[in-house]
């Protein structure tokens, strides 16, 4: 179908104020210039967000009010909370937890919030179900660069007739600055998506600031005005390919203290999010939490970044031989570690607990939201596709730029190393602990990654050859892929060509995921957008595959 953007929130009825509306409305006191949100959805309860922004200049607390209802005229009225306040000790975000036997399990509702006799745009929200449940449908979505692209596929999710949940496995938000040879910044200067602040965020102040430029982008907020999110982050939300004492993009002698920095950037995160806070006494880095839909699924969102996650590998690591060739029996013994972990023997534990009690209860499902392709990848060795001299003539036309780095990596994959050390490839270790979980629970869970900004269907395997699960990987929303930089090398067939636990790879299409769930199958639709450079654009599902609860995987 062919989409022009229009806001959802005009399609949800009367008391439905579009982001523009909302802004004209403003007295001179506040206005809602950053849409609302819900999230962490439960039975009788979820996340309300929003944030008021405050008259210039002005000071003190904002008095605000939060409105649900069964109708978005605001008829059937359910509850209505008066004792919120917007305030700069938050950044004037507001978040309610409503816990609250009014909200019926498995129904949707509208809210808004009003201050200073000013209203919000309206949201919707439907509760999880608590008994038989037909169906759920989720949207799956990864990796938002706002210069990298415009948020189609959040204004082609915010258009779905049925979402009940979106969940959101990482980078929100990116960390980079707005100088000519940043991340994305090709894009972001063509489309007039220039990142605020235009320096590198590295304090409070900067990561706010971040958090509530995204939260201007009108087909995000249209997506989450369509349905409650339920997120984890990734690596960006602080700074690229973190680990538990550090990230690759943390310079501390410029940068200060990585923990200062971590701290900043999970204050703002757990601020501008729709999310509930750490628990009194607990870790804010402790994330996992489970979602229950009713007898049919179980959604379990984990932790690979900040709890345990052991430092990355890279090639630069890579030793020599005496003759100065790559020692990659050596390598391979680092990699292969046992020590490697990027989940904790406790949060193992809690994930290997929380899917036998959902076995145990009779649900057909148990999904993992988890931010990294599990996969075993090995990079792809292209000659074996094609004769060197047409992987020439490829390369040569490719940017000068990038050109050293894809060479460099066709010769590294020659050697069978993986593609990518940042995901469960550079854990190995971890990986097969984690599959040892799974067969003790006799489940086969689905998998879901993001991370990768590419479409994956992957079938998961132990070290004695036996299949632990299925995994569904999303592309990003506008984020770069690495088919975006090899010109016409083929590099989505050839990781699928080169490896057996990869049915499905596309590296080049932008878009989400839809999971539809039912007692009898598991259906994934990989759906990209045509564009992310302009607007209208087409959608299409590019792939569909269906899962059974025994595990049999088919296209369809």
């Amino acid at each position: 179908m062919n989409l022009d953007r229009r806001s959802l929130l005009g399609l949800l009825g009367a008391g439905a104020a579009t982001p523009a509306a909302a802004k004209a409305a403003n007295t001179g006191q506040v206005a809602f210039l950053h849409g609302v949100a819900s999230g962490d959805p439960g039975p009788h309860s979820a996340v309300f967000w929003t944030r008021v922004t405050p008259e210039t200049g002005a000071g003190g607390d904002i008095a605000v009010t939060l409105e649900i209802a069964r109708d978005a005229a605001f008829n059937d009225l359910v509850r209505r909370v008066s004792t919120l306040k917007a305030g700069a000790e938050r950044d004037f975000t507001v978040k309610h937890e409503l816990d609250d036997a009014a909200l019926r399990p498995g129904s949707e509702y509208f809210y808004r919030f009003t201050a200073n006799g000013v209203t919000s745009p309206v949201g919707r929200v439907r509760t999880l179900p608590e008994n038989q449940t037909p169906d759920v449908v989720l949207a799956v979505v990864s990796c938002q660069l706002y210069p990298g692209g415009l948020f189609n596929a959040y204004d082609a999710i915010a258009r779905q007739p049925r979402v009940d949940a979106v969940v959101h496995l990482g980078d929100y938000i990116y960390e980079y600055g707005a100088g000519a040879g940043d991340y994305g910044m090709d894009h972001g200067a063509r489309l007039n998506r220039i990142p605020e602040p235009a320096h590198e965020i590295v304090t409070l102040a900067d990561y706010r600031a971040r958090h509530a430029q995204y939260k201007t982008d009108p087909d995000l907020q249209a997506a989450h005005a369509r349905a409650a999110f339920i997120c984890v982050w990734d690596d960006h939300e602080v700074a690229n390919d973190t680990w538990i004492l550090g990230a690759e993009n943390h310079q501390p002698e410029t940068e200060g203290d990585f923990a200062v920095r971590k701290a900043a950037a999970l204050r703002a995160y757990y601020e501008w999010m729709p999310i509930r806070e750490p628990k009194a006494g607990g870790m804010q880095e402790a994330i996992n939490r489970a979602f229950h839909f009713g007898d049919l699924a179980s959604l379990i969102m984990v932790e690979t970044r900040l709890l345990a996650r052991n430092k990355q590998l890279t090639y630069a690591d890579l030793p020599r031989n005496a003759d100065g060739s790559p020692d990659v029996a050596a390598f391979e013994v680092t990699r292969n570690n046992p020590s490697r972990d990027m989940l904790g023997e406790v949060q193992r534990r809690w994930i290997g607990d929380t899917i036998q009690r959902s076995h145990a209860a009779g649900r057909p499902w148990q999904v993992l939201g988890n931010q990294v392709v599990m996969a075993r990848v090995k990079g792809p060795n292209i000659d074996q596709m094609m004769p060197p001299e047409q992987v020439a003539q490829l390369v040569a036309t490719l940017p000068p730029e990038t050109r050293p780095e894809i060479e460099a990596a066709i010769q590294l994959f020659k050697l069978g190393l993986p593609f990518n050390l940042d995901g469960w490839d550079g854990y190995p270790a971890g990986r097969e602990r984690l599959y040892e979980t799974f067969k003790a629970t006799g489940v086969q869970p689905i998998v879901l990654s993001g991370d990768s900004h590419a479409f994956w269907t992957n079938e998961l395997y132990d070290n004695a050859g036996q299949r632990r699960a299925v995994e569904f990987g999303t592309s990003s929303i506008s984020s770069p892929s690495v088919g975006d930089h090899v010109g016409g090398l083929p590099i989505g067939l050839a990781l699928s060509s080169a490896n057996p636990e990869v049915v499905f790879c596309d590296q080049t299409s932008k878009g989400y995921i839809l999971l539809t769930l039912t007692p009898e199958r598991a259906v994934a639709e990989l759906c990209a957008v045509s564009t992310i450079m302009a607007k209208p654009y087409q959608t299409r599902v590019v792939k569909r595959y269906s899962v059974t609860p025994q595990g049999d995987l088919t296209e369809v």
